[in-house]
């Protein structure tokens, strides 16, 4: 199952190892059984630490768990994790032995102050692309905090529930039939999320996180760039992100990154944080700015009720999918409401669905459901599509596709569970229409992360932040970088330079602030 490339680089990554890891496996009849066992025996042919043992008790389709030094630590798997996922197990037991990258001790404590237990589930598709990122999350959630059970589920072995549980995108976290999250991770909100289900011991502690010279605001390439300038002429300097690597880590190819002939997104994001490692810059990661105060010094209020002292601001906080802000799509959101064709068309395959936007990234979508869906609706506010002619032409040409354009949408409509239409109205006759249909697939463009700022920089009737040719904004000592801000062309290579420039500009006005 595994070739001998992939055993050689797990026996290196291994050598980490201190403590005995065991995957133990149920006994199945399932005709993927001698699959699993397989590949767990391989895993443990690459380290003496880890060792594979079967138990008596018997399991419909493949089914694991990991035990600690002879414990169990709450992780578990229904299914072969292989294809992305397979990155879950190898982290799984890694992790158990307090290898790799965890969140900060901050973060770790407000994890270990949920009020247990906790027993979560969560359905993925292996060729799902965000589904590994919140099955790696909550695995180690279990870790960290102790009183924590985990399972990540295939949902190819489990069709009925997921059709009883009203299941229809992945990756899907359930409390028994309660869906909790779905859809990308955004550890911030997950958090979140299980603060308001399973509660929380209230523990103070210091809000403080420091007093810097640059607190740069966006973990994405422009906040790479500017930290690592600002460490560099000598700032003291932290960076706060919701996630590193910004929207990068949604990129697949990249192939004009001058110098770099091809990378991905996920594998620029790391090295862009390994660079960052290279420097004295305290990296404040799974946090979210709630607001900042303008004074002699700033000061950055977090959600979380943190806080930092900064002499400078640098934001780079880039921009996020776009909501259509109408009535019932958040409500439906994981239910027939879906942002990625990739990670949800296989859950329509057969139905009938709605594109929302005309630019390349909708025309694209629409295009790629056309050969997994029954139909496809494509609507575009304007009067004509405005993706690129060789994409419209290939859009016009598939039978199972419609275009609406001049087309306003109203409300996401269901029946409580799932999706079942969506209203419109025709922008020219003003006559409100009805379309019965699966699933909506929102693609309608970037909103530019300015919110907590806006109130004291100046931004355009878009959200960007007006910044001059140095990266200035309209507030003295606030400077922006990147897709946040009023610079043309949206490019990684251009947020690069962007940042380097924000914070030398920073820099050079330091002896004045």
């Amino acid at each position: 199952m595994l070739d001998s490339n992939i055993l050689e680089q797990l026996k290196s990554v291994f050598t980490k190892l201190e403590n005995v890891v065991a995957l133990v496996h149920e006994n199945s009849s399932h005709a993927d059984q001698s699959g699993l066992v397989e590949m767990l025996e391989q895993v443990a042919s690459t380290s003496e630490n880890i060792t594979v043992k079967a138990l008596s008790t018997k399991s419909l389709i493949p089914s694991f768990h990991i035990e600690y030094n002879g414990k169990l630590n709450g992780i578990s798997f229904q299914g072969i994790p292989s294809g992305h996922e397979f990155t879950s197990l190898i982290l799984a037991i890694l992790n158990s032995d307090k290898k790799g990258k965890f969140p900060d001790e901050k973060i770790s404590a407000r994890i270990k102050k949920l009020k247990g237990p906790i027993e979560l589930r969560t359905f993925i598709s292996l060729t799902c692309e965000n589904c590994p990122d919140v099955v790696q999350a909550l695995n180690q959630m279990a870790i960290i905090h102790g009183n924590f059970k985990h399972q990540m589920i295939d949902g190819a072995y489990t069709q009925e529930e997921i059709k009883s549980l009203n299941i229809q995108g992945v990756p899907s976290v359930m409390r028994d039939s309660e869906l909790i999250y779905t859809g990308r991770l955004n550890l911030i909100d997950l958090i979140t999320k299980l603060e308001e289900v399973f509660g929380y011991e209230n523990i103070s502690e210091d809000p403080n996180l420091g007093e810097y010279d640059t607190v740069i605001i966006g973990g994405g390439p422009a906040g790479a760039a500017a930290a690592i300038y600002s460490a560099r002429k000598g700032l003291k300097t932290a960076l706060l992100a919701e996630k590193l690597g910004g929207q990068v880590q949604d990129t697949k190819g990249i192939e004009n990154l001058i110098g770099i002939k091809y990378t991905e997104g996920p594998l620029l994001a790391s090295q862009l944080f390994d660079h960052m490692n290279e420097y004295s810059i305290k990296i404040f990661e799974h946090r979210r700015v709630k607001s900042v105060k303008q004074d002699l010094k700033k000061i950055i209020e977090l959600e979380s009720g943190e806080y930092l002292v900064a002499k400078s601001i640098i934001v780079t906080t880039g921009a996020k999918w776009r909501e259509l802000g109408i009535e019932g799509e958040k409500e439906y959101i994981g239910r027939g409401v879906a942002f990625c064709p990739h990670c949800d068309g296989p859950y329509y395959k057969g139905k009938d669905i709605a594109v929302v936007g005309g630019g390349n990234s909708g025309v694209e979508a629409a295009i790629d459901l056309a050969g997994i869906v029954k139909s496809v609706v494509l609507f575009e506010f304007m009067d004509q599509l405005k993706a690129d002619k060789v994409l419209v032409d290939k859009l016009k040409s598939l039978p199972n596709v419609k275009i609406i354009t001049n087309a306003k949408t109203e409300k996401v409509m269901g029946d409580g569970n799932k999706v079942t239409a969506i209203s419109y109205m025709d922008r020219i006759t003003e006559k409100s229409e009805i379309i019965n249909l699966d699933g909506i697939f929102v693609q309608i463009g970037l909103l530019p992360n300015s919110h907590f700022i806006k109130d004291i920089v100046e931004t355009t009737k878009f959200g960007e932040i007006v910044i001059d040719n140095k990266c200035r904004t309209s507030a003295k000592g606030i400077y922006a970088a990147g897709d946040v801000t009023t610079v043309p062309y949206k490019q990684i290579v251009i947020a690069m330079g962007e940042g380097a420039k924000a914070a030398l500009s920073a820099f050079e006005d330091s002896m004045y602030l």
